[in-house]
């Protein structure tokens, strides 16, 4: 069942790679909010007044890509980055707003929802950034939490040999849980806390023996080499925004629900990693199983 592929066990108690809390700590994102979806069946005509989406587009942007910079309804990265590298100096309020959408939807396309060819831009975001003062109301944490719980489970097929999804969130975690496996220094942190590695590059030539020595660590991992509560310590909580510790947003930690990105539909299991909230874990339910909610119908409701 997918989904699974992201929990772990140690010394009888599970781990679970990544919970909203972790986004929220890790990446400032909101973990409440409307849920990232749409309907992009019919997107050659979008719902927005029927217009054709390239129109939209170029309403919103200020400029269409050549059609060699276009994939179905993807746009080369290249083409943003080069078209909406800098602002320029003394832009009037518009031209502003057209590079802040241009920025967010590279944020959006190559960070937190990037697929395996990390070079594509997918112009599904266009309802998204059409409205840059509701971009905040979405709930941005779960989508990319979903996305990489589906780019785990997929990844652990042996015919797929690449991983995508927001890894930054992933390898931060790591850091922050297992300090067997940090790297030396990085000991300054501040807000959000995924920035602690922003200067981490390993070296390439390094990368056969870094992998043996990761798989080796990992079957002599014991409970003590696992931080459940990282967020927990002074100074941590001397550079956390306090919004996110607002019982608005801490309630949904505790939350079994579903999160939703599009047609990827994951389930937040918190009743079987209560160690990582402070509590006690009991025996845990079987795993619920949600394959219906990924069923052809399901998809072909959320997206093609």
């Amino acid at each position: 069942m997918a989904g699974l592929y992201h929990l772990a066990r140690l010394n009888d108690r599970w781990f679970r790679l990544d919970e909203p809390l972790d986004v929220a700590y890790q990446l400032g994102l909101p973990v409440d909010g409307r849920y990232v979806s749409g309907f992009l069946t019919d997107f050659h005509v979008y719902i927005d007044g029927g217009r054709p989406a390239w129109q939209w587009f170029h309403e919103l942007l200020g400029v269409l890509p050549l059609a060699n910079q276009i994939q179905k309804f993807a746009v080369n990265c290249t083409w943003f980055q080069e078209t909406f590298g800098e602002c320029p100096e003394g832009a009037d309020e518009e031209t502003v707003r057209r590079f802040a959408r241009a920025y967010i939807m590279m944020l959006l396309g190559t960070q937190l929802f990037a697929d395996k060819s990390g070079n594509r831009i997918h112009i599904r975001w266009l309802p998204f950034v059409a409205r840059l003062e509701e971009m905040g109301s979405y709930n941005w944490g779960s989508a990319a939490l979903a996305w990489l719980y589906r780019c785990m489970c997929r990844v652990a097929n042996r015919h797929v040999v690449k991983l995508a999804g927001p890894l930054q969130l992933l390898q931060s975690w790591i850091f922050w849980r297992f300090p067997g496996f940090r790297p030396a220094g990085y000991d300054a942190f501040s807000w959000p806390l995924a920035s602690r590695w922003s200067g981490y590059n390993p070296g390439i030539s390094e990368k056969g023996p870094r992998v043996q020595m990761a798989r080796l660590k990992i079957d002599l991992l014991q409970a003590r080499d696992f931080i459940w509560m990282p967020y927990s310590t002074p100074d941590v909580l001397q550079v956390v925004h306090p919004e996110v510790l607002e019982p608005r947003h801490t309630m949904l930690w505790w939350c079994v629900t579903s999160l939703i990105y599009f047609a990827v539909v994951e389930w937040h299991q918190v009743d079987r990693v209560l160690p990582q909230f402070g509590g006690v874990q009991p025996p845990p339910h079987p795993a619920l199983n949600i394959d219906f909610l990924m069923s052809q119908e399901a998809s072909e409701r959320l997206c093609p």
